[in-house]
């Protein structure tokens, strides 16, 4: 058991905004499958102490959470305005997390064009099937030589749909070394991006996901139809937009405009817009 205390730390918002698919919450607990281990974590809403019950290392989840991010300071860099202002106001504490690369990669794979239950959904029969039992009903996330050799039988019992190939691809492609996870971090957020997008059914938005969420590329600012709307509807006037306003054309005004944490600007942003809606 550890204990975490930080004083800038919403454990309900980091778990439930959206970044990661393996995490529950009955009661007060959430419960998650993280590096192989059933974690079942929650936070005293007093004290504001974060309680995990885990065979894992408490330094593990000081950097899982992303404790060591000076989260007053991000937050002030990207307070540009009134609705920034607000989203900040509602959701502080809210952290990014650092996600596993391979189980990111997959997991966003997945997400293209399905709702967050059937990504869980997803996610869950891919680790039933391909994973290892850690507990009842508990399983560890696929590794890469298990999906790259998956047969299609098995592969088709996930109802996965046309993501299909495109996991079984990218598990080659990773296991052949085509694809050096690793490789990712030491290069710039640019690079990072075309290197990633050389994947099937890697586009602009997913690959932006996974950099921010794995790969510490905190100028990835990722457009979905929430971000989209929430940028057409506050932000739509700005001079920048004249000509015409595409997701690509977004991304690049969210990198400009919120700078280099826009990441977290882009999420709180997807966050009050999946829970308030466009005011």
């Amino acid at each position: 058991m550890h204990t975490l205390q930080c004083d800038d730390f919403n454990l309900d918002y980091t778990l439930d905004c959206g970044q990661v698919f393996r995490w529950d919450k009955v009661g007060d607990v959430w419960t998650g499958v993280v590096r192989g281990d059933v974690v079942r974590t929650w936070q005293d809403i007093q004290t504001g102490a974060v309680h995990i019950d885990s065979i894992l290392p408490k330094d593990f989840f000081l950097n899982y959470f992303r404790f060591d991010d000076d989260l007053n300071s991000i937050m002030e860099a990207v307070n540009k305005d009134k609705y920034m202002a607000e989203a900040i106001s509602g959701y502080r504490g809210m952290r990014l997390i650092r996600q596993d690369p391979w189980e990111c990669l997959i997991s966003y794979l997945l997400a293209t064009a399905w709702s967050i239950p059937n990504i869980k959904n997803g996610i869950f029969k891919l680790s039933r099937i391909f994973g290892e039992e850690i507990a009842d009903g508990y399983y560890s996330f696929p590794k890469p030589d298990s999906l790259a050799i998956a047969c299609d039988s098995d592969l088709c019992d996930c109802r996965l749909g046309f993501r299909t190939n495109r996991i079984r691809k990218a598990a080659v492609q990773v296991v052949n070394g085509d694809i050096d996870l690793a490789e990712l971090f030491e290069l710039d957020y640019e690079a990072a991006k075309k290197k990633l997008m050389t994947l099937d059914g890697v586009g602009e938005k997913v690959a932006d996901c996974i950099l921010l969420f794995a790969f510490e590329k905190m100028e990835a600012f990722p457009v979905d139809t929430h971000v989209e709307k929430v940028i057409r509807t506050y932000y739509g006037n700005q001079d920048f937009f004249k000509g015409g306003m595409s997701k690509t054309k977004i991304g690049m005004w969210g990198r400009m405009y919120f700078g280099k944490y826009c990441g977290y600007a882009q999420q709180y942003l997807f966050y009050q817009k999946r829970l308030e809606g466009l005011k």
